[in-house]
């Protein structure tokens, strides 16, 4: 989610009721060797909490100074990200790598629980295995869970899978009856009744949503409402405008409007699926140059209109 979860979009879902931020993934040896270049990915604030900084690395000592590092802001926990099957980090034998080298992932998670203060705690998010051929998701979530981690997330699909596919919910059930400490699951978590689907099927203690929440931020409302309630109410026209003009000012306040603006083209193209005249839209907000220009497209957009 680097490049999507930023402070803006974080803000966002809190206000939709998000009950857990996780900052975006932050290479570890990054923070260590340009710690000033790296910060503005970890800064959270107050109204984010309960928040955890998500770092990235295969090297222990690396990971714990990393995670030490993090400590200065007090996050409520530190979280390490053994699951990205981006090339570029799994190059690096991080993210994804580590379902290859689990002795090593295990290293990882005693040599951070080391540094961390009493009342930070530590998780890490993994995945079913590097391909179909080897998974190991209950071995290696055994270890983690004897080196000292707090807590465990499983997205149950294969480095080899990247996002194709249907993430297999048995393994999250399969691990939960294995573990002591609680599990999160993930994957495929799409609309509000996905949720409590996933809870129901696996008996996970918590579920996490990335891509899911990209375009209706609104999802964690939803999901809240559909618990107490057993039903929702649908995202509508006034909702999506009104959510992406947010969006927008959240986004110019966090960063410089020239930065934001560049980063929204991608960002907004998530609201757009689906109504009627998104496919312009699009278009015409990859041209433009202001977060008011922006703005002005969006108002005027024919399927935004009430």
């Amino acid at each position: 989610m680097a490049g999507y979860t930023d402070r803006a979009f974080r803000h966002l879902c809190k206000e939709y009721g998000a009950d857990v931020m996780v900052s975006e993934m932050v290479s570890a040896d990054g923070l260590v060797r340009n710690t000033k270049k790296t910060l503005p990915y970890i800064l959270f604030d107050g109204l984010e909490r309960p928040f955890g900084i998500q770092i990235f690395g295969s090297e222990p000592y690396i990971m714990a100074k990393a995670a030490e590092l993090c400590l200065a802001w007090n996050p409520d926990f530190i979280d390490l990200n053994m699951g990205c099957p981006a090339k570029k980090v799994v190059r690096k034998g991080a993210g994804a790598a580590l379902m290859k080298n689990p002795v090593l992932a295990a290293e990882i998670v005693r040599e951070v629980k080391a540094v961390l203060d009493k009342g930070c705690f530590l998780s890490a998010k993994f995945r079913s295995g590097w391909d179909l051929k080897s998974i190991n998701y209950l071995d290696f979530g055994l270890r983690l869970q004897d080196a000292g981690a707090d807590f465990l997330c499983l997205h149950p699909r294969t480095q080899s899978q990247m996002f194709s596919g249907t993430a297999n919910w048995t393994h999250i059930a399969e691990l939960k009856k294995q573990l002591s400490i609680p599990l999160i699951g993930n994957g495929d978590i799409q609309t509000p009744e996905d949720a409590l689907r996933m809870y129901e099927e696996t008996k996970c203690d918590s579920v996490m949503i990335g891509r899911g929440a990209l375009g209706k931020p609104w999802i964690f409302q939803q999901i809240h409402q559909l618990e107490k309630n057993n039903d929702y109410t649908p995202a509508s026209r006034q909702l999506i405008l009104e959510t992406m003009l947010r969006h927008i000012d959240l986004a110019t306040h966090f960063k410089p409007e020239s930065v934001a603006v560049k980063e929204l083209r991608s960002q907004l193209c998530f609201y757009t699926k689906g109504i009627i005249g998104g496919a312009e839209l699009r278009q015409a907000i990859n041209h433009a140059v202001s977060a008011e220009q922006i703005k002005e497209l969006i108002k005027n957009c024919e399927g935004l209109k009430f």
